[in-house]
């Protein structure tokens, strides 16, 4: 994990047109007490410190818990490899999938910029994800591509002239998806934890749909609260709230009983 300070990005809008232009502002402000952590270059995440009453909490685990744990444990820990053939393969099918009929002129391109990247290269900003954050991302343009070109194109709503860029945004919903759920403690600490794994073990892809419920609920949050760059922590710490919330509704049996995923549209 990156834990330099870095500089904030954001996306403007241009009239009549998808296209986005980067930019860099510089920021040094804390977004919670204590030391930030940065995802990539960019956009910090608000969400990366346990409060000292969870760390008191511990859950049992059943047999099939612990190994559904674990298989996604082992994903969590994979970082991206750009010289990775796999990692290249998956990195190309989501150019494909996001902008079909495009060419893509090649892995490392200006071209990613129109997605929410950076830079020209992808890989720099999986440095807070790891490979899984692209999984992520692929899995929500495949299985909801709807609500996947909603935000990414920025269809729904009065948008901002300076819009969270896509792509990085979607970077740091998996790092605090991580840290929320407490995915990398040997079993859970939290009561949303130890939720999330009951849930997990009925649904293996569990996390990559919570990953779109988030996504698209961070962006309904977004557009709520007439968000623009600099609310992004605010609008992300709000998004947690919510999830925690979900994941307490009573008799929750499965990730799609959860109220925002109606959100999501195939």
């Amino acid at each position: 994990m990156d834990a330099s300070a870095g500089s904030f990005v954001a996306v403007r809008r241009l009239s009549g047109s998808d296209r986005a232009a980067a930019f860099h502002h510089s920021s040094s402000a804390e977004v919670v007490t204590g030391s930030t952590a940065w995802i990539g270059r960019g956009l910090s995440c608000v969400c990366a410190q346990r409060r000292d009453s969870d760390a008191r909490l511990s859950f049992d685990l059943t047999p099939g818990q612990e190994e559904c744990l674990q298989r996604l444990q082992n994903r969590i820990e994979v970082q991206y490899d750009s010289s990775n053939r796999e990692h290249q393969e998956a990195l190309q099918a989501l150019w494909c999938a996001s902008f079909p009929g495009t060419e893509l002129r090649g892995l490392i391109s200006e071209q990613w910029k129109e997605m929410g990247w950076q830079g020209k290269d992808p890989s720099t900003d999986f440095r807070g994800g790891g490979f899984i954050s692209l999984e992520n991302l692929l899995y929500f343009a495949r299985n909801y591509p709807k609500s996947f070109q909603e935000l990414l194109r920025k269809q729904n709503g009065d948008r901002a002239i300076w819009e969270y860029p896509f792509a990085v945004a979607g970077v740091n919903i998996t790092f605090m998806l991580i840290q929320m759920l407490d995915l990398q403690a040997v079993k859970p600490r939290s009561l949303f934890g130890a939720v999330f794994l009951k849930l997990l073990s009925e649904n293996d892809r569990a996390f990559d749909v919570l990953y779109c419920i988030t996504f698209k609920l961070m962006d309904q949050q977004w557009l709520d609260m007439h968000a623009t760059y600099m609310d992004f922590n605010t609008v992300m710490k709000s998004t947690r709230r919510q999830l925690e919330r979900e994941l307490l509704v009573e008799d929750l049996q499965r990730i799609e009983d959860m109220p925002s995923y109606r959100l999501l549209a195939r």
